[in-house]
């Protein structure tokens, strides 16, 4: 089996990304779950570039890392004066880690426009670098930055600064896609020519400006590339760089690779929601292996089915990766779809049974009210329990109150809440302040229910929707309210529908912590 060395940059080119900002704490905790997974380099950022990444690699060398080794990031020395005299590559040196990565130009545009010098100083600033480093006893990945654009514009010398690089000792070249304007054929044909021209391993990195940076990625291990760079679910610069969860499970799934430990896939989705929810983003449903719609159905036709085999429709067991099959169920499930969720309920339900066919008009219903259950399995289940008869409410409401106004210049909160539950009896009454109404609703009804329930304490909401059902009725139209709440585990979603926004917006938050309670056998 052939292995492949994967080096993950989502503390470095990820956190380029727009909207990412990765504390101190957080790119600890990364570093922790990519090396459970048992990634095999974690590009950490660049020492020299802010005192949080500097701060970072002091920190990070006290964690024992059981599989990957750390990486620092930096560039080939200036061009008027020696690696040793860098600033940068002192800074290199200084963060401790066993291998170093150092990106330097390949474009020859580049060399004369933006670094202002020439082509052969380019070629010295790259071979005294990687030697430098080499002296210093690092292993060094030389990334080729714009190594496809140099290509096509002089492949002559494109080719010069990955054999400067190898001759000085390289441990492996990286051709960089950077502007990711290239598609597989010309990946394939251009990986392969430079693997003929050096000695020394050959890598790929690859971004998503045309959409082909997982296929240009897996085109160049194709060609011979036994190391691949990318982010681990995607994000980066612009549109972003090749998605390591996709390219792991292609190489290791569907053609023989080795790039993780094999009793690791399955915490391919679980490490893809953890760094989801440390990166502040909501995980795209659509993602390939990982995503919450990877293996999703809702046709009749292919819910009956994967149900009778699940080769049928689904290219992989979804357990593999750690995720697992959806059912989802709307106004247009069939039969099969119905029984197969129901039955995970209660056992007895069949395809034909009466439960199923009432089950299925009531759901019809209530999709025509508005609901959209399909996008909200947890209401789904909470609407399927109380049918069934085994639904148990873990709270009741007495009452809630808001009060809105709008706010008093330098106040950051512009509504308050008061909720009444009970639980068993017993009484609970609280206030909150909130950015809006539903925020203040929210943070009270949990400090409320958390003092029977300490678990809630963990809830937080990631995603809040209002879609506007009826828009002919104006101000009076139906809303739905969607709700993605997480508690660092898992990801559920629930739904209300209501005139008032307010009440759609309560019925969803009801059903995000009924869903949390009842799976935590709370109640």
């Amino acid at each position: 089996m052939r292995t492949i060395k994967v080096l993950d940059s989502t503390l470095r080119d990820g956190a380029q990304g727009e909207g990412i900002n990765f504390s101190l704490e957080d790119k600890l905790n990364i570093v922790t779950k990519l090396d459970k997974l048992g990634i095999s380099y974690i590009e950490a950022g660049n020492p020299s570039s802010n005192p949080k990444d500097a701060e970072f690699f002091r920190e990070v060398a006290r964690m024992p890392l059981k599989h990957a080794t750390l990486v620092a990031f930096g560039s080939t020395r200036h061009h008027s004066i020696t690696a040793a005299q860098d600033k940068g590559c002192q800074s290199l040196l200084d963060a401790g880690t066993k291998a170093v990565c150092i990106f330097g130009k390949s474009w020859d545009m580049h060399v004369t426009q933006v670094l202002g010098t020439t082509l052969e100083e380019n070629l010295d600033m790259i071979s005294d670098t990687v030697r430098f480093f080499k002296d210093h006893g690092k292993e060094v990945i030389y990334d080729a930055e714009h190594f496809f654009d140099g290509c096509k514009a002089n492949a002559e010398y494109a080719l010069k600064t990955v054999q400067a690089a190898a001759r000085a000792g390289a441990d492996c070249v990286v051709l960089c896609d950077t502007n990711g304007a290239c598609f597989p054929s010309e990946i394939s044909k251009i990986t392969a020519r430079v693997i003929d021209a050096v000695d020394c391993a050959v890598g790929i990195h690859c971004h998503n400006d045309t959409g082909c940076a997982i296929a240009n990625s897996m085109m160049a291990v194709e060609a011979g590339a036994s190391h691949v760079q990318g982010t681990y679910i995607g994000f980066g610069e612009r549109c972003g760089n090749a998605n390591l969860s996709a390219i792991i499970a292609n190489l290791q799934l569907k053609q023989g690779y080795e790039c993780i430990p094999a009793e690791k896939m399955r915490r391919l989705t679980k490490t893809a929601r953890y760094i989801a929810e440390i990166a502040n983003l909501v995980l795209p449903n659509s993602l390939p292996y990982v995503g919450k719609s990877a293996f999703a159905h809702k046709g009749g036709m292919h819910v009956d089915g994967v149900t009778k085999n699940p080769h049928s429709f689904e290219h992989i067991d979804p357990e593999q990766v750690g995720n697992h099959r959806n059912l989802l169920l709307s106004e247009v499930s069939g039969r099969s779809a119905i029984a197969a969720r129901m039955s995970e309920l209660d056992s007895s339900i069949t395809r034909n049974s009466i439960e199923t066919a009432e089950f299925i008009e009531m759901l019809k219903e209530r999709e025509l009210e508005g609901y959209q259950f399909e996008s909200a399995d947890a209401s789904l289940e909470i609407f399927a329990l109380k049918y069934l008869g085994k639904y148990r409410p873990a709270f009741e409401l007495e009452y809630f109150k808001i009060l809105g106004e709008q706010p008093a210049v330098h106040v950051d909160r512009s509504a308050s809440a008061m909720v009444k539950v009970k639980v068993d009896g017993q009484i609970e009454m609280t206030a909150a302040e909130g950015d809006g109404p539903v925020h203040a609703l929210d943070v009270a009804l949990r400090r409320a229910l958390e003092v029977f329930y300490p678990s809630l304490h963990k809830v937080r909401l990631v995603d809040y929707k209002v879609r506007v059902i009826e828009g002919h009725a104006a101000t009076a139209a139906m809303v739905r309210v969607i709700i993605v709440s997480t508690d660092d585990e898992s990801t559920w979603t629930t739904v209300g529908v209501s005139a008032d926004i307010i009440d759609a917006s309560w019925q969803a938050l009801r059903d995000s912590i009924e869903y949390k309670l009842l799976h935590d056998h709370a109640v």
